[in-house]
Formats: structure tokens, C-alpha cells, sequence
């Protein structure tokens, strides 16, 4: 769920960290500002951190009424932002990438965090600065999921599909390359800390991506139906979820989200009135439907999930693919805090059936305060915490050297 646009107003004892760094000097570097998801909101509050920050990306098409996150903030761009066709379009401007944040002038700069899911961290620094890169994932269409992301693209074969894979190809050479100017890594899940040390060779700590936590609100005494909130892109695999619920006629389960399969999965629901598709929804509805489900159900393999932490948040147990950051999230019936969630261990209708079932049959329920408690240890406070910690870390190493 989006952000209302106000700060935080608990701060806790990072006040006191940050008017320690006050002096510090202080660059951001994000990929490219379209709209306000789950990587701004790593970049909100980075800007909380360290309110003296200057920020840079390759290109900033941010709406206007989505900057509030930052903080009044001007953006220093590339060249790319004044490219033909850029604002909708620089996504195909990725091989040119590379060069544009290799041009980025950070010289005055003590610290430099990155935030990394593309080219971010090929940010050049000197010996003297320490540059740490908060990695979303590496990227995913560039290795491991280069495979899936032709397909998808329609660009298996023919002259497109050979320049695709020949772009990709020089992408992961200059990935790795870059990775050596990174003197700290930070992953947004273990999942990810995998992918970091599979990928470039390097150690990664983990620090959870933050989300908004608000307090418990007056729950329902019952509940019934089940809810699905996503963008309806392939990998999310919301045609399992449909398609497993279209089998549970006397389950209810709600649909939220739009996106270019949405016509798919209308299709696999019109003969199962039990399944209610609702397009897109404001923050408000969403949260409203997450508070009075039974169960929130994901089949996707993410690198983290931050809409499971925010159902969580709810007080709404989780019945998800055990793969990913999802493994971060949910704690199962072995953990001392007690469960918050059911895992199923293969992407298909079948085994989400099971795990509806083994749910239901899940005695005594799953508590909505045990799911709501799990929710906090991924809040903006700890996640500002957690980085005031790396940051600590990484200055106290470098003035040993």
C-alpha cells in the first residue's frame, strides 16, 4: 500500500544517529523515478536518514503527486532523461545505461548508497568514499530468468531476439565488472543475498525492505473469504490462485489487482461466481479486504513481498509458495513466536488446494496478533535501524584502514 505522504513521526533512537551523520556528505543514486513502489519506498527513507542527501538517477519522470516521498528534493538525471521518446520509453535505452551512471560526478561525496535492481551501483567512487548498494535483485531478466523474460517478450527467435540476448549478454559482463566498486552489499532477503553471492561472488547482509506498520485495528469476530492482491503479470502467477479456488466452489475468494493478464484471468473466473475480480483498488479498500480475509494466498517467487508483510500488517495469516524472500516472512508452527502462515511447495492449483485445506484444518487458527507482531520486524524504524547499522559498520572498517 502506498504511502499517505507523511513522515513517520516515531522515530526512535535513529533521531539521535542521524544528527550524528548530520554532517556527513551524503548521495543517493536510484535507478530511474517513474512511480512510487516498493524500491522508492527505500529511497523515502534513506532521505529520513539522511536529510542532507542529494539524489541522482538516471532519469526522474516521477508524477507530481507521488514526490512527496522526496522530501522536496531535486533530481540530478543523465543524458537518457532528455533522450526522444525517453519519458515513456527509457526502458529501451538500457544498453546506453552503463555509460549514463558511469557519468554521474559523486566526487564530494562521503557516502554513497545505491539503490539496485539494474544499473545503480555502476556508480563510480573513489578510495576515500565507501559506497553501499541496497540490492531489490540483480538482474533477474539478465540471468537467471533471461530465459523466461524472452519468452514472455515474444523474443525466442528471430534478429530481435539475437540482439536481446546479445545486450544481455555485454549487461552481465558489465554487471559483474561494477560489482567490485561496491564496498558493502546489502540484500533485501536471503533470497537475494543468494542471488548477490551466486552472481558477483560477494557476501551480502540482510536488511528487509521497510513497510508500513500501523497499529491493529478492531478486528472481525469472523473470517470468511480469501484475497489475492498483485499486478496480473505472468510470473505472479495469479491463474494458480483462480484456477485453485474455481476448484473450492464454497470458498470465496477476492481478486485485487490489474495488469496485462487481467483478460487471462477473467477468463479462467467466468464460470466460478465463488471468484470476484476487482480491478484496482485504493489503498483504503485494499487494507479493507486484507483486514477481513481469512487468508491472504500468493503463488508468485519474489524476492520479497512486501504486500505478505503488509497483509501480516493486518493481522492476516499467509498461505504462499515456499520460495523466495516468502521464506523470510512467514513463521511456521516450528518457530518459538508460533506460526503466521502455510507454506505449499510447488507452483500449481493442486497443492494450493492442499495447503487452503491444511489450513483450515489448522488447529488451534493461526492469531491475527501473532501475524500482526511478525509485521513489525519489517517496519520503517527497524529498517532504518538495520542501515544506520551497516552504515556504522562500514565507516568503522574503513577508518581502521
Amino acid at each position: 500500500m502506498a504511502r499517505n505522504g507523511t513522515e513517520d513521526p516515531t522515530m526512535g533512537d535513529t533521531t539521535l544517529k542521524q544528527s550524528a551523520y548530520s554532517d556527513l556528505r551524503v548521495a543517493i543514486v536510484h535507478e530511474w523515478l517513474e512511480h512510487y513502489a516498493g524500491s522508492e519506498r527505500v529511497v523515502e527513507q534513506l532521505l529520513i536518514m539522511y536529510p542532507q542527501a542529494e539524489m541522482f538517477a538516471i532519469v526522474d519522470f516521477m508524477p507530481q503527486a507521488e514526490r512527496v516521498m522526496l522530501k522536496g528534493k531535486s533530481v540530478q538525471t543523465t543524458f537518457i532523461q532528455r533522450l526522444p521518446f525517453a519519458r515513456r520509453f527509457f526502458r529501451y535505452y538500457l544498453g546506453l545505461m552503463p555509460i549514463a551512471v558511469e557519468q554521474l560526478d559523486l566526487s564530494g561525496f562521503d557516502l554513497i548508497i545505491s539503490s539496485n535492481h539494474a544499473v545503480a551501483k555502476g556508480v563510480i567512487t573513489g578510495p576515500d568514499q565507501i559506497h553501499i548498494c541496497y540490492v531489490h535483485s540483480p538482474m533477474r531478466y539478465a540471468w537467471d530468468m533471461q530465459a523466461a523474460y524472452l519468452r514472455q517478450s515474444n523474443m525466442e527467435r528471430g534478429v530481435r531476439s539475437l540482439y536481446a540476448r546479445w545486450l544481455l549478454h555485454h549487461m552481465r559482463n558489465w554487471d559483474v565488472r561494477s560489482a567490485a566498486g561496491v564496498d558493502v552489499f546489502v540484500a533485501n532477503s536471503n533470497y537475494i543475498a543468494r542471488r548477490i553471492r551466486k552472481v558477483y561472488r560477494r557476501q551480502a547482509q540482510v536488511v528487509y525492505p521497510p513497510v508500513e506498520v500501523r497499529p491493529l485495528k478492531n478486528l472481525p469476530s469472523v473470517r470468511q473469504d480469501y484475497v489475492v492482491v498483485s499486478r496480473m503479470v505472468p510470473y505472479k502467477r495469479i491463474d494458480l490462485v483462480v484456477e485453485a479456488f474455481a476448484r473450492m466452489p464454497d470458498r470465496v475468494l477476492h481478486v485485487v489487482g490489474d495488469g496485462p493478464e487481467r483478460e487471462k484471468i477473467a477468463h479462467l473466473a467466468t464460470h466460478a461466481p465463488n471468484i470476484i475480480l476487482h480491478g484496482r483498488l485504493s489503498d483504503a479498500d485494499v487494507e479493507n479486504y486484507m483486514c477481513h480475509a481469512k487468508a491472504f494466498v500468493f503463488a508468485a517467487e519474489e524476492d520479497f513481498g512486501i504486500t505478505m508483510v503488509e497483509a501480516q500488517a493486518c493481522g492476516t495469516p499467509l498461505i504462499v509458495f515456499n520460495r523466495g524472500g516468502a521464506r523470510d516472512i512467514v513463521r511456521q508452527n516450528n518457530d518459538i513466536a508460533g506460526p503466521t502462515g502455510i507454506f505449499f511447495s510447488e507452483q500449481s492449483a493442486e497443492a494450493i488446494v492442499a495447503a487452503v485445506e491444511q489450513f483450515e484444518a489448522t488447529v488451534p487458527p493461526i492469531d491475527a496478533q501473532l501475524c500482526h507482531t511478525n509485521a513489525q520486524r519489517f517496519s520503517e524504524e527497524a529498517f532504518r535501524q538495520n542501515m544506520f547499522h551497516v552504515v556504522e559498520n562500514a565507516m568503522a572498517l574503513q577508518n581502521e584502514q
